[in-house]
């Protein structure tokens, strides 16, 4: 059986969430808390707010999407570093929890009611790593029968989710699935600068062989 980095990720975050769930300590603790980094510099807060989830609903949809989206990111990185994949899609996951929060504590450091949890920033990172990796794959939009290509789903989650957090309403950090998001387009192509792949080469392909066909590169035929 091979090793899968994003299920230990999964199982890890899936055991702290249910502890959370039943402690309000636990969550207290390690919650996304702008005041209490900014006053007492408890930095950890940045990474540990994506191991704890609001409920399960919220829990399973962040790693429905994890488990989807990072095997096929875990592979690539695999397939172009060997073992040393792992510790670049380990760093990329966790460093995408503090950075696509990052916007938020300078916006809320001083605000004492506002908390935020979950690990939704970095997996909006790691999806769209995949998009640029493959931009026309179909996605489903959830609980509508419709596929649509992932590139056209990138362009519409990132101006809903700009518009949201613009406006500022409900109990979502918008802000972080935005800038989640644009993390993981910044990293993917620096990474990929790095193993010598051609992704942006390869993405322009894609695209233009879906809009009119022709044989275009596929990391993954």
């Amino acid at each position: 059986m091979t090793f899968s980095l994003t299920l230990v990720i999964i199982v890890a975050t899936c055991i702290v969430s249910f502890i959370g769930l039943s402690n309000r300590d636990v969550i207290n603790k390690l919650i996304f808390y702008p005041p209490a980094i900014q006053q007492n510099k408890e930095w950890y807060r940045f990474f540990s707010h994506g191991l704890i989830h609001a409920d399960i609903g919220h829990l399973f949809f962040n790693m429905f999407a994890l488990y989807s989206f990072g095997e096929t990111l875990e592979r690539f990185f695999g397939a172009l570093f060997g073992n040393a994949g792992y510790v670049i899609y380990l760093l990329f996951y966790v460093s995408a929890l503090a950075i696509s929060s990052i916007p938020t504590y300078l916006k809320q450091k001083n605000n004492s009611s506002y908390m935020s949890l979950g690990a939704s920033g970095a997996i909006s990172a790691v999806v769209f790593a995949v998009i640029m990796l493959i931009p026309t794959s179909k996605l489903g939009i959830l609980f509508l029968p419709i596929d649509i290509p992932a590139f056209i789903f990138g362009i519409l989650y990132v101006a809903l989710s700009a518009y949201l957090d613009k406006r500022g309403t409900g109990n979502i950090n918008h802000s972080a699935h935005l800038f989640g998001a644009l993390y993981g387009i910044v990293f993917i192509i620096l990474v990929c600068q790095i193993g010598n792949y051609p992704l942006l080469t390869n993405f322009i392909g894609q695209i233009k062989d879906y809009i009119s066909p022709s044989k275009a590169a596929n990391p993954f035929e």
